[in-house]
């Protein structure tokens, strides 16, 4: 032990430092480091989750305010801004994602990735209707709810007279639009108008419904999307010819993500106001949970059990992969599924987050991406086969095996013509009750409580794109390492006694070759079979 004089001439002991202690202070700094890099690194998260729970906070608390209408749509404006700017990046990111995903696929890979993607919509899209259907039997949510009186819970009735057949038409003529440009902002429906046809021998007028093409408000994403594949594999054809437009589409859609990631800055703000203003809005939470409890409670569960036991099976299944740890990433574009219940929407964050988190390839997420989020709707598919369980079960209506089928049929096929944003689904609902006979007028009951079932149903929209896009990313590069040759043996050309031929390897071997000076090269020269 060392010692030092004082002034005073007394030895004092200088205590030696332990090692110990040298070690809890090391290990103390890493842990506040992994602290604050685990901070840093998940800042956008944190802030967003808890967004969500200050806008229920804040929305409780502004309730007990009684706003008038005026002063609820000024509260409500920060998350109106929010949907609006991410409603802004919609167009150019799902027609440069897609033309330049599909130019950057070969046309063999690009078949085999599109097959496999419409195969695995399907099937998930099936088995959510038949989760719905069958919980739906099981919970039995409108067995004995026939006195659910719509004027007690202040609802108007929700018109839906369009016919089956023309609501599949319009979703092919929507694929192919007739302008491209007003498919940026309008699509096709079909309306009715009646027109007298004659006389009868009675002297009666005879009128017929005649359907007519008009044109409603909403981007036609359906044919933008099938526009931007072709596109893109035109380009590819092309060639060289093609590169520079495909070079301009990449810039753009790369300086498109670059204002995505500022707008995700603004998303915890966003957030807390949208949550806030719903809960704001709505005159008796109380009434409507307690009423329509069950029909919330079927299809919660059902979201449940797809999106937290069969999708992710379905992950591991394929890729052998742990499913949780891949959606572990992708808590900020959850998030905001949950608060704005739109799945285009969602769509800016999903890519940025699937490529930065999960490291899934550029061309695969700005491929598949885009279309899940227009065509693969299993969370809406669930609610509204239960929904159209539910009011057959309201109307005392027993369904026959040849309805039920139809409900499984008609809730796959439409949900992919679903639009992708709030209560797009309600319409979809009464597609399937023409299809199978049952009056429309309950559908105001499935529309006051959207609000709730909507949220769990984009969550579950979103996670089944990104774990579709993770399959097809962990397919793809496995076929990329069957296409690399396997390693052969390496012929090395070298002059005797150099150093290269101490350097030896089961994999190499070397021969002296005379290599002539007139061919260009020093005698005494390496040359490899390579």
């Amino acid at each position: 032990m060392e010692k030092k004089s004082e002034s005073n001439g007394h030895a004092v002991s200088e205590r030696p430092i332990r090692i110990d202690e040298a070690d809890g202070k090391s290990g103390r700094k890493k842990t506040t480091n992994k602290f604050m890099l685990f901070f840093k690194r998940n800042l956008l998260v944190i802030l967003t989750v808890s967004g969500v729970l200050v806008g229920v906070g804040l929305g409780m608390a502004v309730r007990n305010l009684n706003l008038t209408r005026a002063q609820m749509t000024y509260f409500a404006f920060p998350g109106e801004m929010l949907l609006r700017m991410l409603k802004m990046i919609i167009l150019p990111l799902v027609v440069c994602s897609l033309i330049s995903g599909a130019a950057s696929l070969d046309t063999r890979s690009l078949g085999k990735l599109g097959g496999i993607a419409v195969s695995y919509f399907l099937v998930t899209t099936l088995i959510a209707s038949a989760i719905g259907v069958a919980l739906a039997f099981i919970i039995k949510p409108g067995v004995g709810a026939g006195a659910l009186n719509t004027n007690d819970l202040g609802l108007g009735p929700v018109t839906a007279s369009k016919e089956t057949t023309d609501s599949f038409l319009d979703l092919a003529r929507n694929l192919f639009p007739s302008n491209l440009v007003a498919a940026a902002f309008r699509s096709y429906a079909t309306d009715y108008k009646i027109i007298s046809t004659g006389n009868t021998t009675h002297g009666n007028v005879t009128y017929q419904r005649i359907p007519v093409g008009t044109d409603t408000d909403g981007m036609n994403i359906l044919g933008l999307v099938l526009f931007a594949m072709v596109f893109g594999v035109a380009l590819r054809k092309l060639g060289p010819e093609g590169e520079e437009l495909i070079r301009f589409f990449n810039s753009f859609n790369e300086a498109t993500m670059v204002l995505v990631s500022w707008i995700m800055w603004y998303v915890p703000i966003g957030i807390m106001f949208l949550v806030g203003s719903k809960i704001v809005e709505m005159d008796d939470v109380v009434l409507l949970v307690t009423s329509l409890g069950k029909y919330i409670f079927a299809s919660i569960l059902g979201h449940a059990i797809h999106g937290g036991i069969v999708l992710p099976l379905i992950y591991f299944g394929l890729t052998r992969k742990n499913p949780f740890s891949f959606l572990s990433g992708l808590i900020t574009p959850f998030t905001t599924a949950f608060a704005t219940c739109s799945s285009s929407a969602t769509l800016p964050s999903m890519i940025k987050c699937i490529e930065e988190n999960n490291g899934v390839d550029k061309r695969i997420s700005r491929f598949i991406l885009p279309i899940g989020a227009t065509v693969n709707m299993d969370g809406a598919a669930l609610f509204q086969c239960i929904a159209a369980v539910f009011i057959a079960q309201l109307n005392n209506v027993e369904l026959n095996a040849g309805q039920i089928f139809t409900i499984l049929v008609t809730a796959t096929a439409s949900s992919v013509g679903a639009a992708g944003i709030p209560a797009g689904g309600i319409i979809t609902i009464a597609i399937i009750l023409e299809a199978i006979g049952l009056p429309t007028n309950d559908l105001s009951l499935m529309l006051a409580v959207d609000w709730i079932v909507d949220r769990t149903t984009t969550v579950v929209n979103v996670e089944g794109d990104a774990l579709g896009a993770g399959i097809l990313h962990f397919i793809n590069e496995r076929e990329s390492r069957k296409d690399v040759p396997e390693l052969g043996e390496v012929r090395v050309e070298a002059v005797p006694n150099s150093r290269s031929e101490e350097e030896t390897s089961p994999l190499v071997s070397h021969h002296s070759v005379p290599i002539p000076a007139a061919g260009g090269a020093k005698p005494g020269s390496t040359e490899s079979a390579l």
